[in-house]
């Protein structure tokens, strides 16, 4: 079999068959309705927040980076008597994630040094782009070497060059976006730029190129976890682009990973929503010291502390402390011990996310 070469963007292929343009429509009104629906949550950080440590322990777990909700959830917390190396990986995730959405929120552009910096932030290092040959992916199973991907470190940075272009530079194609970002996710895993973390990064360029495209003002539509459901079929399809130059199922399997993700995020913002509205009458009708900063900490933090409490509501440790000991006494919050330190648990928020 002749060795796949990576051509520079745009592709002279015609990718809108008739089949991927049929696709679109109710994509796009999936993307819509959510973008709709998450503008409705009073604090979008609880969105952010919550919805990115899931992201990030999906993204991570496809990358064989197990981790549990507990631990997850226990790492956000900080507390020195907690250590958790899996844990602290998925932690970076949504640190690089949160990066990404800070930088190109501010310039809005997705650029080259925009992925460097996630990718420091995800793998902690600065090894930046490949310089090294010898990359190789391979099939986990039986070891076949499946892909090679450029080794040569200007190889490297003239396909990234022409990558960012294509990102950033809506006259070099006018093809839908939804398109375009199965091309973009497409290229980058192919030019594989960096040792470690690609496809965690990629799936961070996913989202942030929704973005930038208009078509989301939150980083809270993530393919991860419809990934991790059909991951043989992911790396098949991407396979079969660079084997077969078959583009068709590649592009609808995306497609119909941006619909179905969008609808069941749509899904859960809503249980997030209808459970915060019950927790706000509970607490506004039982409790003197109910405030809606107090509210949107409990769901932005699922394990919050005292503190969560003191920053968010500029009151003392003690006045916090009583706050969630309160809560933890009526069975409003769950209390528990790590160490010296504790933490409490906002278990009606857990059982949701965990359903996922």
């Amino acid at each position: 079999m002749m060795r796949f070469e990576l051509s520079e963007l745009p592709f002279n292929i015609d990718l809108e068959t008739k089949k991927v343009l049929k696709s679109l429509p109710s994509a796009h009104a999936a993307l819509a309705e959510l973008k709709g629906i998450a503008s409705t949550i009073p604090n979008q950080n609880i969105l952010i927040n919550t919805l990115g440590l899931q992201e990030a322990k999906d993204s991570s777990a496809i990358e064989n980076i197990i981790t549990t909700h507990d631990d997850l959830y226990k790492s956000e917390l900080n507390l020195d008597s907690f250590k958790s190396l899996n844990a602290k990986e998925v932690q970076n995730y949504i640190s690089a994630l949160k990066k990404g959405f800070e930088l190109t929120s501010t310039s809005g552009l997705l650029t080259n040094k925009t992925i460097l910096q996630i990718q420091e932030v995800l793998e902690d290092n600065k090894a930046g782009f490949r310089k090294l040959p010898g990359t190789a992916l391979k099939n986990a199973a039986t070891g076949e070497t499946i892909y090679t991907p450029p080794q040569d470190y200007n190889e490297i940075l003239r396909l990234m060059t022409n990558l960012e272009k294509y990102i950033n530079d809506s006259e070099m194609s006018d093809i839908d976006p939804l398109i375009k970002m199965a091309i973009i996710h497409f290229q980058f895993e192919s030019i594989h730029p960096f040792y470690d973390g690609n496809g965690r990064t990629g799936r961070i360029i996913n989202i942030l190129y929704l973005i930038n495209e208009k078509l989301q003002n939150l980083p809270i539509l993530y393919l991860s976890s419809y990934i991790i459901k059909r991951k043989a079929d992911y790396y098949r399809y991407l396979q079969k682009v660079r084997d077969e130059d078959l583009w068709e199922d590649w592009i609808l399997f995306m497609i119909k990973g941006i619909e179905e993700t969008a609808r069941e995020t749509i899904d859960l913002i809503l249980k997030i929503k209808k459970m915060m509205f019950e927790y706000k009458h509970q607490l506004r009708e039982n409790y003197k010291f109910y405030s809606q900063d107090l509210l949107n900490n409990l769901f932005k933090h699922p394990y919050t502390k005292i503190e969560f409490i003191v920053n968010d509501l500029g009151v003392s440790r003690l006045t916090a402390a009583n706050y969630l000991n309160k809560l933890a006494e009526d069975k409003i919050l769950k209390k528990e011990k790590l160490g010296t330190g504790n933490y409490y648990i906002n278990e009606k928020l857990i059982e949701l996310l965990t359903k996922r």
